[in-house]
């Protein structure tokens, strides 16, 4: 799989179910991992990103047992919970493309007492990890990055003495917010942590979920020390992030009526289901809270879709679906103006650039500014090259482009799809196909 060659779409699935929630597939190894005994997780994500964390916790000393595979890989996993009492790692651990594993994985690593080298791809090795290290060396850890931005490779020395802090989020991040969480439950005392808008709440809930005790006063998040996760069987809900492609896909098809199972229903990341019905989308939800994690089932009716504007607090909730909400604006009558996304500037590309490049390429009008941009949508797609930058994102966002685009859209370097979603080139394939 090199190359999407995308021509438009005929029909297809009126059901579907996409495969597990990568960003609690990452915390379930985690937490399980620091757990007090075994963890049976289903639902697992066989992507790469996901695997990197698996790999990274047996560098750690944990026993982590494949129960069941897909043609992907693992979906169902025992992790043998070590108490948070890691072993130090024989060399560098590799965290691929994988932000979260990174991130993550240094809180964790602030409290144990030796010391360890993250290292990750060339994409990963460009993210900026200052807004990491600096709320662990205050807790008392020593970390060191790369250059001004402070990249990968990042050193950690961990300290048995972590103490807690009171700190105010720069920026509105659930992976920052989810680091010092875990370095939290490790360290002496209180740690509170001010978040400048609410962002996904996976940690916290599963932390709740393993009898680990947070609490949530408006926009702050606090934990306590001397707390180990008790061991408990953890389902990974499908990513709804996943679902998003082909959920804008049917809601841009009128009279199409897509039902997608089992899927995450988090307030915290349903966002774009939000986004959608102001934009004129009907959609049905039956939401199940009985686990760590809300799920069930979403059905999308397809119509004309209509301009809205995205921004402010909404942002941190939809971050990862900014791509194909963009879109979806393409497809929309109207304006739709993108703003407070400035964060996309520092993913896996520079996603605002890369969307509207991608956009102009297939014959739409795009201004693009620092922190977003404004989108005039209804115009006919004309078939394009893409370039992915070897971002998952924006792979799956101008395939589904393509499947509404006149002419034939290449979308090239298209590998990278595997970090978030294995199969995605099937359910592609079968669209195309009827």
């Amino acid at each position: 799989m090199q190359d999407f060659k995308i021509k438009r779409a005929k029909a297809f699935s009126a059901e579907l179910e996409v495969p597990g929630d990568k960003s609690i597939s990452h915390r379930t190894v985690m937490l399980a991992s620091l757990s007090n005994g075994p963890c049976e997780i289903s639902g697992f994500l066989p992507s790469e990103d996901c695997l990197a964390t698996v790999e990274a916790m047996r560098m750690l000393g944990v026993s982590i047992e494949v129960l069941e595979e897909n043609d992907y890989g693992p979906v169902r996993l025992l992790v043998h919970g070590v108490r948070g009492q890691f072993t130090q790692a024989s060399g560098p651990i590799n965290c691929g493309n994988s932000g979260t594993t990174m991130r993550l994985l240094a809180g964790i690593l602030a409290s144990q007492p030796f010391e360890s080298e993250l290292i990750g791809d060339a994409s990963l090795s460009k993210r900026p990890m200052g807004r990491i290290i600096k709320p662990l060396e205050l807790m008392g850890a020593e970390l060191k990055g790369t250059g001004d931005k402070q990249t990968a490779p990042l050193t950690i020395i961990g300290s048995k003495e972590l103490h807690g802090i009171d700190y105010i989020l720069p920026v509105a991040s659930a992976q920052v917010k989810s680091t010092i969480l875990l370095a939290g439950i490790a360290a002496k005392g209180k740690t509170v942590i001010h978040e400048p808008a609410p962002t996904r709440d996976h940690t916290e809930r599963m932390l709740n979920f393993l009898l680990v005790k947070t609490l949530r006063e408006g926009n702050a998040v606090s934990t306590w020390s001397g707390q180990t996760p008790e061991s408990r069987d953890l389902v990974v809900p499908g990513d709804i992030s996943s679902a998003s492609f082909w959920m804008v896909a049917a809601a841009a098809t009128p009279g199409k009526v897509l039902r997608i199972t089992n899927v995450g229903l988090n307030s915290t990341r349903s966002g774009i289901l939000k986004i959608l019905v102001r934009m004129g989308v009907h959609i049905n939800e039956v939401v199940d809270e009985s686990g760590a994690e809300p799920r069930g089932t979403i059905e999308i009716h397809g119509g004309k879709l209509r301009a809205t504007e995205i921004g402010g607090d909404e942002i941190p909730n939809v971050i990862d679906e900014i791509p194909i909400l963009a879109v979806a604006a393409a497809l929309a009558e109207g304006r739709t103006l993108i703003k407070d996304a400035r964060e996309l500037r520092v993913k896996e590309s520079d996603r605002l650039s890369a969307v509207a490049d991608g956009l102009r390429r297939m014959g739409v009008a795009v201004q693009e500014f620092e922190d977003g941009m404004e989108i005039e949508g209804g115009a006919v797609l004309k078939g394009a090259e893409i370039n992915s930058l070897g971002d998952h994102r924006i792979a799956m966002a101008f395939a589904i482009a393509g499947l509404f685009a006149d002419g034939e859209t290449l979308v090239k370097d298209v590998e990278c799809v595997n970090t978030s979603y294995p199969g995605f080139d099937k359910e592609l394939k079968q669209v195309m196909e009827g």
